[in-house]
């Protein structure tokens, strides 16, 4: 009977993790299966997985086929690199300290990698919390802003008017008359003359009666 390792379908619609597993390869993706041999969750950054090693390792031993995504989950953990490293002991290229040593070497390189992604992952999601307060205390402040400038009392500009016509005739009333020009003597005309020499012979006549 052919094997393969594959990943079964588990989850709800928008959040899907799988189990892997070994199953006929003629059976259906979420049929029967005949071992379980771990899980894989891509929900997570990085994705989870956990398996085990050794049951995967001796399946993968005897020859079971992998899916694409099975492979890749079994290459991420060390256990295709593994059973290279037993086959090379088998065919006594090596010895098994020597196979040890090497995977051993492998699974602290791999481990490395991981936490320097894991710590990349915490520094982006910290300064990305860090640029949202920031963003958000700025639109704070610019919303208190706002309101402190709509709640100020209004200052109304204060402009000089142009005094009333009335004020302008008061104005006017009040200001110092000049004084008038004593008009000239009037010049006596012949007639005013006639009359005074004639008021003149009449008292020079009187006298002369007197006398």
């Amino acid at each position: 009977m052919a094997t393969k390792i594959r990943l079964q379908r588990h989850g709800k619609k928008g959040y899907a993790f799988f189990h892997v597993v070994v199953a006929d390869s003629r059976a259906k993706r979420d049929g029967k299966f005949i071992e379980k041999l771990g899980i894989y969750n891509p929900n997570t950054n990085p994705a989870t997985i956990d398996i085990n090693f050794d049951k995967t390792l001796e399946w993968v031993g005897i020859g079971a086929e992998m899916s694409d995504t099975a492979r890749a989950i079994l290459s991420y953990k060390g256990v295709l690199y593994k059973n290279h490293l037993d086959k090379g002991v088998k065919k006594g290229a090596f010895t098994a300290e020597e196979a040890d040593k090497r995977f051993e070497a492998w699974v602290k390189e791999k481990e490395a990698k991981v936490e320097a992604k894991r710590s990349g992952l915490s520094t982006a999601v910290q300064k990305a919390e860090a640029d949202r307060l920031k963003a958000e205390k700025a639109k704070n402040e610019e919303r208190a802003a706002a309101l402190a400038a709509a709640a100020a009392p209004v200052v109304e500009e204060v402009t000089e008017e142009t005094p009333a016509a009335e004020e302008v005739v008061e104005a006017t009333e009040e200001a110092p008359v000049a004084e008038e020009t004593p008009a000239a003597e009037e010049t006596p005309t012949a007639e005013t003359a006639e009359e005074a020499s004639a008021a003149t012979d009449e008292e020079n006549n009187e006298e002369k009666a007197a006398e």
